[in-house]
């Protein structure tokens, strides 16, 4: 059974092709010669199913969206009294690289920044590690995230190094106030290493859904991290995760999200989806300015910001058989990960029986889920099967199937 997700997510990207504004990061010349019309997306569910359009399977390097991947693995390394301890979680208002400590501990602001992420990444892997344990940490544990086998980009990495000079100033700093213990230039390579792991959006969306799910990733099944480490992150994420434009990027987009220089965007909503964006120009806060515009698509059309009121997850699709009539019960409000499982139980659904969608629970869909469950109902109908819909408040408003045609009506 066709889902319309793939098509929506290329009509997309394809809505915003033609915005050619921002500029690739010029700092880093690896990423400079980046080809800036890779475009790509992906959306992954806590369910486990993965939608993807455009540049998918391209590879770029992390960057910036390591840091919270590796504040969770540092959590689960030292425990969250010695991380906090090194570290503090409120937003700084400041760009990326600025040296922001607070006043009274000399603690770097939080984890997203700069001087946040040096200090996490000293912390991984445990109370005497050295670097290359370090190193080795972040990407064994960012692999479990993603379900496959990461490696960290040489020739990036040597390009980062060339031009690490404000990064090892703020070691330096952080040296100087008894924040890091480690020698310098080695924690600064292991942090560039780290920054410099391949991913695609693919992966993005994984890791993030991930965390969605409360550290279990959706693919494998593994238990990654505890509940409490992820939902830790989630909310620095959502505090600080797009440095100086956080408080915009909450109030207008809702979901919480690290972005990274090299182009890529990873977002997630706590129990519904982990999301991965990648276009290499940056907007003046070091954004991609097309990731940033796809993110504001998905929360407008798919009703995912995360104090949306009709924002909600659906746990099961009711399925019941009766007379040789198979009807599928929606309650809740429906969104990606619910019509997802609705489509998967009617491609599953055998027969020639008659087929009702039963939505006298909803109390509403968004966009995308609605076109998901009609989508359902016309493949079944081309199927020869009789379909019907029981919507006595009219949740579901002109349940045309995509072709003039509509369902019964019950």
């Amino acid at each position: 059974m066709k889902t319309p997700v793939p098509d929506y997510l290329d009509e997309v990207l394809d809505s915003l092709r033609g915005d050619t504004g921002g500029a690739n990061a010029d700092y880093i010349p690896e990423l400079a010669a980046a080809d800036p019309e890779r475009f790509g997306m992906a959306l992954t569910t806590t369910l486990g199913r993965t939608y993807a359009a455009g540049d998918a399977d391209t590879e770029f390097t992390i960057q910036s969206i390591s840091k919270p991947f590796a504040y969770a693995a540092a959590l689960i390394d030292r425990g969250h009294d010695r991380v906090l301890e090194a570290v503090g979680v409120e937003p700084s208002g400041e760009a990326f690289n600025e040296l922001s400590l607070e006043g009274e501990t000399h603690r770097p602001k939080n984890p997203m920044i700069n001087a946040g992420a040096i200090t996490t990444h000293a912390l991984l892997a445990g109370a005497g590690a050295g670097p290359d344990a370090r190193v080795e940490r972040a990407v064994t544990f960012f692999s479990r995230l993603a379900g496959r086998d990461l490696r960290v980009d040489e020739r990036v990495c040597a390009s980062e190094l060339a031009s690490a000079h404000r990064n090892l100033a703020l070691a330096y700093m952080l040296r100087t106030y008894g924040i890091l213990d480690d020698d310098v230039p080695s924690v600064i390579e292991g942090y560039t290493r780290q920054c410099a792991i391949l991913v695609s959006v693919r992966d993005l969306s994984v890791m993030a859904a991930t965390l969605a799910a409360g550290g279990i990733q959706p693919v494998t099944g593994e238990r990654v991290m505890d509940p409490a480490v992820a939902r830790h992150v989630m909310a620095v994420m959502a505090a600080a995760g797009m440095y100086d434009a956080a408080g915009d990027w909450l109030t207008r987009v809702g979901i919480p999200a690290k972005s990274g220089v090299a182009g890529g965007i990873v977002g997630v909503l706590p129990d519904l989806v982990g999301i991965g964006t990648f276009s290499p120009s940056l907007d003046s806060h070091g954004n991609s300015r097309r990731g940033r515009l796809v993110f504001e698509r998905l929360s407008r059309d798919m009703g995912m910001h995360l104090f949306s009121s009709d924002r909600g997850r659906l746990d099961a699709v009711a399925v019941r058989e009766s007379g040789g009539t198979v009807t599928f019960a929606l309650q809740g409000n429906v969104q990606l990960t619910a019509a997802s499982e609705l489509l998967d139980l009617m491609a599953g659904s055998d027969g020639a029986g008659d087929v009702v969608l039963d939505v006298t629970r909803v109390h509403s869909f968004s966009d995308l889920g609605r076109r998901m469950a009609l989508e359902g109902l016309r493949r079944l109908r081309l199927d020869g099967r009789r379909v019907a819909v029981r919507d006595p408040a009219g949740v579901l408003p002109d349940p045309d199937l995509g072709d003039g045609s509509y369902p019964d009506a019950l």
